[in-house]
This record gives structure tokens, sequence and C-alpha cells, in this order.
């Protein structure tokens, strides 16, 4: 970090803390060179995430919209809006910590049906039904086989 009085490269850090609820963090710096403080704050870089629809029109990712579909799927079901909000925020992490910045509808899809799976099976199952779009009982059939298969291991 370039001090603002001299332009000398190397400071140290004297005091750290976190602002804007820790999006950001503040600090405070001493010039090696001039002793001179000065502060500065670090930001985490986040990218905008476009999804890729199956028609191939590309859209911006949308938190709410993820939300909102998870939520119709678990209507009904016993389950504390903590335990969502945590599994979007995984879903919406694994997304930006990949270094792709163009995900497939799809990919989300999973990621979803991956952590309903985890959280209530009646979700997850209602999730797959539309996710998947089972044209019939067979394939609704195969689906509850592998979910249960999966719960006795």
């Amino acid at each position: 970090m370039k001090c603002p009085y001299c332009g000398y490269e190397e400071s140290k850090v004297v005091d750290s803390r976190p602002t804007d609820e820790g999006e950001r963090i503040r600090r405070r710096r001493e010039c090696l060179k001039c002793k001179e403080r000065f502060t500065t704050y670090e930001v985490i870089e986040s990218f905008p995430i476009i999804v890729v629809k199956k028609d191939k029109s590309r859209q911006a990712f949308d938190r709410n919209k993820l939300m909102n579909g998870i939520l119709k799927a678990c209507e009904g079901c016993q389950i504390s809006l903590d335990t969502l909000e945590h599994a979007v925020d995984q879903i919406e992490a694994s997304l930006q910590n990949s270094l792709d910045r163009e995900v497939p509808s799809a990919k989300i899809g999973e990621l979803v049906m991956e952590q309903l799976k985890a959280i209530d099976d009646v979700a997850y199952v209602r999730y797959a039904s539309v996710y998947r779009q089972f044209r019939d009982i067979n394939t609704f059939m195969e689906e509850l086989s592998k979910l249960i298969d999966d719960k006795k291991k």
C-alpha cells in the first residue's frame, strides 16, 4: 500500500476492525519511512454471476429468485427460514468461489437439490420433480428409489 504522504510502498498495519456488518475491514496503517498514519479499507471483490438458461439466454444471478424457488419447494414443511437462508448462502458462496462468471442454470439446480436433499426429503422431491421435469410416474419413482437407497447408506 503506497503512503499518501511520501509515496513509500511499505507500511505496517497498526489497527484493524470490521465495518458495515463485516463486509469491509478498516485498517490504520503507518508508513515505515515517514511514520505518518493513514486509513485503508479492504473489501472482498465480488463479480456478478451470469446465469445461462436452457434457451442460452443470459441474466444476472438473482438471490431472491433462488430463495423463492426453494421456498416454494418447502411449503408445508417444518423448515426454519434461517436454514433456508443458510442453504442459499452456501449455494451463492459456491457460485462466487468458482472461477466461472457464467454459470448454467443446470448447475444451480443441482446445487439446490444437493442442499434440499440434506434438509428435507419432501422439499427435495418437490424441487426435483419440477427441475427434472418428471414426465411420468416411473421417473418419479426412480428418483424416490434413489433417495431411499441413499438414506439406507
